[in-house]
């Protein structure tokens, strides 16, 4: 597992991030198990007290839910992670707008660049 931390944001909102990205992505499916956090600690070098917050985080927000003393797996509620991809999308979106504005680019060419940018970066997979 690699997580390229910054110095900005807390590490286990980073976690979390990380997680939420890998959900999006179908890289971690429903009903899957979760590291321990011990685990997820050693694999990502940090403390096991800031693995334990992230996945109480991940908890309270649905993503993740633990019974009794089996290990932590992803939801299996499918508008909980639908609405992560959501989440990611909306945020990336704001950034990517508020980044822009200033230029005054007209909309029609921006979505142009944004469609070509997409198909060639995604190896043309619309």
């Amino acid at each position: 597992m690699n997580v390229n931390f910054n110095k900005r944001d807390p590490l286990y909102e980073q976690v979390v991030r990380h997680f939420k990205e890998e959900i999006a992505a179908g890289k971690l499916l429903p009903g899957q198990e979760m590291p321990s956090r011990r685990e997820l600690a050693s694999q990502l070098k940090i403390n096991p007290n800031t693995a334990q917050r992230a996945y109480k985080e991940m908890e309270e927000q649905g993503l993740i839910y633990t019974e009794s003393n089996s290990p932590s797996k992803i939801s299996e509620n499918r508008s909980v992670l639908g609405a992560v991809q959501d989440e990611l999308l909306g945020e990336a979106v704001s950034s990517f707008v508020s980044a822009i504005r200033p230029i005054q680019v007209p909309l029609d060419k921006v979505i142009g660049l944004i469609k070509e940018k997409y198909v060639a970066e995604s190896g043309g997979i619309k």
